[in-house]
């Protein structure tokens, strides 16, 4: 999925906490990664002094380390939710390497 930086899709992801167990907050803090998540409680709180890109790489990676019960959310969350943590899918099969790479060198002869 592209992630855009604008307004409109960090209201898209704060969308998806409101219809979550989980408390969004903003606050300041010193946190090493600019937001701390209390999962016994379900609170994540971001840094409030985070730049528009910043909240929402944290809101992202947020979501994709606990699991929401998607039940609760409505069809256009619900999706919005699975685009985000479903991992991009590799290629099924490896590109072929050109021929020079396939050939493997010879191995040399130690002199006796």
């Amino acid at each position: 999925m592209e992630v855009k930086y604008t307004q409109n899709f960090l209201n898209k992801l704060e969308d998806i906490f409101a219809e979550s167990d989980y408390i969004l907050r903003y606050e300041k803090g010193n946190f090493n990664s600019g937001y701390c998540l209390l999962k016994e409680t379900k609170i994540a709180i971001i840094n409030k002094y985070f730049p528009l890109e910043g909240k929402v790489n944290s809101l992202i990676e947020i979501l994709k380390q606990i699991t929401l019960d998607d039940a609760k959310m409505s069809d256009k969350n619900k999706k919005f939710y699975q685009e985000i943590t479903t991992p991009l899918v590799a290629p099924s099969t490896p590109p072929t390497p050109p021929e020079e790479e396939l050939s493997q060198p010879e191995e040399e002869q130690p002199a006796s």
